[in-house]
């Protein structure tokens, strides 16, 4: 009996648990500029040369025309969001360690469509956009 006290001692002094502290690691599916919602609303006006709107957004995803054969670009943006963290556990024997694992995902997503109709001299003659995330 007293040398299970001792050994039950012996763990419980000579344990730890180590923490490799919870580390977040975010990977996003955007490359170079991003495109916003503040960006259209700030830099895209009516009369802008389709030129100007390149400079400001890049080249469109779709280029079409509509019923009266003008010009209509898209911009349709997909963005993934991806979280983890993850924290390592353990506890130290003298024999040796037993030790865990434990970790958590979250994913997101977000999109941004845009669309820019220009008139006969290609300037912007109206935009609309809508954004979402989920």
């Amino acid at each position: 009996m007293k040398r299970a006290f001792w050994l039950l001692l012996s763990i419980v002094v000579l344990s730890g648990c180590s923490t490799a502290g919870s580390h977040l690691n975010s990977v996003k599916s955007d490359a170079g500029d991003r495109i916003t919602v503040g960006k259209v609303q700030r830099e895209i006006r009516i009369g802008m040369p389709s030129a100007q709107v390149i400079e400001v957004l890049g080249s469109p995803n779709i280029v079409s025309t509509d019923e009266n054969r003008l010009e209509v670009w898209v911009y349709d943006k997909i963005a993934t969001d991806v979280s983890y963290s993850s924290s390592n556990g353990g506890v130290w024997l003298i024999l040796g360690a037993v030790g865990g694992h434990s970790g958590a995902a979250s994913t997101s997503q977000r999109t941004l469509t845009i669309v820019i109709k220009f008139d006969a001299d290609k300037k912007v003659r109206d935009f609309a956009y809508h954004s979402s995330s989920f």
